[in-house]
């Protein structure tokens, strides 16, 4: 019989806490997305890299803001920090907007690469998730690891909180039963982690597509990419995975 009290007062306890915890649906977060440039230079240039390696920075640095709620969001650069001027040449992917129409379960993506910018207009990114027991805290908010695949070959990890009710992330990450608040492509030496959340007065009114670029779909810009890039050799082809997310 105490055994029986205990259980209860320990289930009432946890609902209690679980009652208290608020939900969600509409924020504004900032992401610090974080290039490994050294690691991620000897991967794209090997051969060439031990003559430029003291010349590059550790690491690279940028800001984006992800705003939006449950039907519709907003990815799109933020707030501007000096360049280290050692990272001339080195803006991969780093003027993307991307919006995503949960509903619809679609994509607008503007792209610039090069000379060229593509609009990317496709259903939402195929991400094949495996949900873990680990961890973390990020941004104050408790949150849980899942690994995942991108077309079975390109692994990412990420951490998401069910505290915010969209299934969403930064760049075009989504699929997990909550907000993905960390990020991460070991294969570009990425990630992108939330460094604010803010949940009160968020004005999504303009939450919209960009409209300017070449429209493509995802498949089309990858092979546009590809043409390219062929004999651009290991540089070309590891170029092209920033683009996959």
């Amino acid at each position: 019989m105490k055994k029986l009290i205990c259980h209860f007062i320990a289930f009432i306890a946890a609902f209690q806490v679980q009652a208290q915890t608020p939900f969600h649906t509409l924020v504004k977060i900032e992401f610090e997305k974080t290039v490994y440039t050294r690691q991620l230079y000897k991967d794209l240039a090997a051969e060439w890299y031990d003559r430029i390696k003291d010349r590059l920075p550790n690491s690279t640095i940028t800001y984006f803001d992800f705003i939006g709620d449950s039907t519709r969001s907003i990815y799109k650069p933020g707030r501007e920090i000096p360049v280290d001027p050692r990272s001339i040449n080195m803006d991969i992917a780093n003027k993307n907007i991307v919006y995503t129409d949960y509903k619809s379960g679609s994509i607008t993506a503007q792209k610039p690469v090069f000379e060229e910018t593509f609009l990317v207009q496709d259903s939402l990114l195929t991400i094949k998730w495996k949900l873990t027991a680990d961890t973390r805290t990020i941004a104050g908010f408790d949150c849980r690891k899942a690994v995942g695949l991108i077309d079975d070959s390109i692994t990412v990890f990420a951490f998401y909180t069910d505290e915010i009710m969209i299934s969403g992330g930064p760049e075009g990450a989504n699929g997990l039963p909550g907000m993905i608040l960390g990020l991460g492509m070991p294969r570009i030496h990425t990630t992108w982690f939330a460094t604010k959340v803010e949940v009160n007065g968020v004005d999504l009114t303009k939450v919209a597509p960009a409209t300017k670029g070449k429209k493509v779909n995802r498949k089309n810009m990858l092979e546009s990419l590809d043409k390219v890039l062929k004999n651009w050799g290991n540089y070309g082809k590891n170029f092209v995975l920033n683009f996959m997310i």
